[in-house]
C-alpha cells in the first residue's frame, strides 16, 4: 500500500505515489550529475581513467551510504561524500589530513593532526566497513569503492564475477580416463544416432505439412502506422530492456514481518486514515505502522503498459527481457536497446534530459521555450471535492544510446495513470497515425520523421483510470 510523501491521507496513486524517498534521492549527491542547461546529452561520460562515469561512481556510492554499514554515521557518510565529490571535481591532489578535519570533523584553523588523530581513526573504520559491505551486501555490483590505506581519494574498480578464476581452472584440467564410462557413452551416441535417423525419416515423410505448419508460425509483421516507431526495437534489431520503476515508499507492516521491519516502522492512528477504511487492510491490521520500502511496489500503470508491450515484441518474434531500475546499471543502458518506464527512477530524469523541450522536474512537466499555444507548465488536475486527479501528462522521448548504434525510449507520466495512458497510445494504430502526422510536420517536406524526438501527451483520469491520451505537443531533438 502506498502513501503519498506529502500528504499521507492523499489516497492518490501515481509517479509520485511513495513515501518520499525519491526527492531526497535528487539531493546534493545527485546534483552536479543533472545537465545544465543547453542540448540534450547523457550526462557525465567516461571521463577517467577506470572507465566508469560520474554518474555510475555516484550511483555505487549512494548504495553504499545507504547500506546498513554506513546508514547511521552520518560522519563517515559526510567524510566519503565529500572525498568522492573533490575527487569528482578534479580536486583530488588537495585532499589531506587537514582539510579533511576542517571541512568534515569541523575543526578549526587550528587543527593539529599530529595531536588530533580523528581523520586517520575515521578512514581507518570507512575501510573496515567497505571492506564488510562488499563482503556481506555489495558483491554482486559492477563497481567497487575502496579507499587505499594511507591516501584520501577513493578507488573505483570493476568487479569481476564471482568464481570466474576457479571456473577457468577447471575448465583446464582434463578429465581423468574411465573405460567403462567411454563404454556408455560410445552406447548412448549408438543410440542417438539411430534416433536421429528415424527421426529424419518421418520429417522427410511429412515435409509438406511441416511446411504448412511453419508458414502458420509466421511471425507477425507490424502494422505500419506501428513499424516507422517500433521497428528500431523488434527483430532483426535486438530485443530492448524493459525497465520498470522501484518505487519508494511507506506501506503498511503485518505480521508476516520481521520484528527489526516493525522495529523501523512508523505509526499513523487508524482513525486519522478514513480512506482505508473500506481496504482489506484497515479491517486485518490491528494497527497502522508504516515502514520503508525499495522492493515492494511497481506502479499499476506501468505494469499494466508492460503487459501491452510484451504482448507487441511476442508477437513480432521477440522477447520481453524486464529489469527493476535498481538492479540496471548504466552499462547496459549504454550497449543495448532500452525502454525506460515510469519518471520515479534516475535513469529516467537524470540521465536523459532535453532541458529545451519539455522535462519533468518536482512533479510538473516544465516547457522553457512555450510555442504559441502552449504553457510553459504542465501540472496534474485534480476534482475540488474529492480530491482525485482527473488530468495527466505523460512524456514520451526517443533518444540514441551512447554509441548511436540503439535507442533508448523513455515513456512516463506525472503519474502511473500518464504512464499507462502513453504506453496505449504507442501500441495503438490510430493513434501512432497521429503521431507520424505530428512529426512529419516537423520537417521541411513534411514526411520525414526525425529520429529522435520528444512529444507531450495528456490524459483524462476517472476513478483513477485513465482513458485516451492525445497529443498536446511534439519536439524534434538534434542528433
Amino acid at each position: 500500500m502506498a502513501i503519498s510523501a506529502t500528504r499521507l491521507t492523499a489516497p492518490r496513486r501515481g509517479n509520485y505515489g511513495g513515501f518520499g524517498l525519491e526527492k531526497a534521492s535528487a539531493a546534493p549527491q545527485f546534483a552536479a550529475a543533472l545537465p545544465a542547461p543547453g542540448s540534450l546529452r547523457v550526462v557525465p561520460r567516461n571521463n577517467s581513467v577506470d572507465g566508469f562515469s560520474v554518474f555510475e561512481k555516484r550511483e555505487e556510492l549512494r548504495r553504499v551510504l545507504q547500506s546498513k554499514h554506513f546508514v547511521n554515521s552520518p560522519k563517515k557518510i559526510r567524510f566519503l561524500e565529500f572525498i568522492a565529490e573533490q575527487t569528482f571535481q578534479g580536486n583530488s591532489d588537495k585532499l589531506n589530513e587537514y582539510l579533511i578535519g576542517s571541512e568534515v570533523y569541523d575543526r578549526g584553523a587550528d587543527f593539529d593532526q599530529q595531536k588530533d588523530p580523528i581523520v586517520r581513526v575515521q578512514a581507518h573504520e570507512i575501510r573496515r566497513l567497505l571492506k564488510k559491505y562488499y563482503e556481506e551486501q555489495g558483491g554482486s555490483g559492477v563497481i567497487r569503492v575502496d579507499l587505499p590505506a594511507g591516501h584520501y581519494v577513493p578507488v573505483f574498480s570493476r568487479i569481476e564475477p564471482a568464481g570466474s578464476a576457479e571456473t577457468a581452472v577447471a575448465a583446464s584440467q582434463p578429465a581423468p580416463a574411465s573405460r567403462p564410462a567411454n563404454r556408455v557413452y560410445l552406447g548412448v551416441t549408438i543410440a542417438l544416432a539411430v534416433l536421429c535417423a528415424v527421426l529424419a525419416v518421418l520429417l522427410a515423410r511429412r515435409g509438406p505439412e511441416s511446411s504448412a505448419l511453419q508458414a502458420r508460425r509466421t511471425v507477425a509483421v507490424l502494422p505500419a502506422n506501428l513499424d516507422w516507431f517500433w521497428h528500431p526495437f523488434v527483430p532483426p534489431a535486438s530485443a530492448p530492456l524493459i525497465v520498470i520503476p522501484n518505487h519508494p515508499l511507506l506501506r503498511a507492516a503485518h505480521d508476516g514481518d520481521s520484528a527489526q521491519t516493525w522495529a523501523a516502522g512508523h505509526e499513523i492512528p487508524k482513525a486519522s486514515l478514513p480512506e482505508f477504511r473500506d481496504t482489506i487492510h484497515f479491517r486485518e491490521l490491528k494497527r497502522f505502522v508504516f515502514v520503508p520500502s525499495l522492493t515492494d511496489f511497481t506502479s499499476v500503470g506501468e505494469t499494466i503498459g508492460l503487459v501491452d508491450l510484451c504482448e507487441m515484441f511476442f508477437r513480432m518474434g521477440d522477447a520481453c527481457p524486464v529489469r527493476q531500475s535498481r538492479l540496471l546499471n548504466f552499462e547496459e543502458i549504454k550497449n543495448n536497446n532500452v525502454i525506460l518506464l515510469g519518471g520515479n527512477q534516475s535513469w529516467s530524469g537524470r540521465v536523459f534530459l532535453n532541458v529545451e523541450g519539455f522535462h519533468f522536474q518536482d512533479g510538473v512537466i516544465l516547457n522553457n521555450k512555450p510555442q504559441p499555444g502552449e504553457k510553459p507548465l504542465y501540472r496534474p488536475e485534480f476534482d475540488p471535492v474529492t480530491n482525485e486527479l482527473t488530468r495527466d501528462y505523460a512524456l514520451v522521448l526517443m533518444l540514441p544510446n551512447e554509441k548511436k548504434e540503439d535507442r533508448v525510449l523513455l515513456i512516463y507520466g506525472i503519474y502511473t495513470q500518464g504512464s499507462q495512458a502513453a504506453i496505449e497510445f504507442l501500441t495503438s494504430p490510430e493513434k501512432m497515425a497521429q503521431l507520424h502526422t505530428a512529426l512529419a510536420a516537423l520537417s521541411p517536406d513534411h514526411k520525414t520523421i526525425p529520429p529522435y524526438f520528444q512529444v507531450l501527451l495528456t490524459t483524462t483520469v476517472e476513478n483513477a483510470v485513465p482513458g485516451d491520451a492525445s497529443i498536446v505537443a511534439v519536439r524534434k531533438i538534434d542528433n
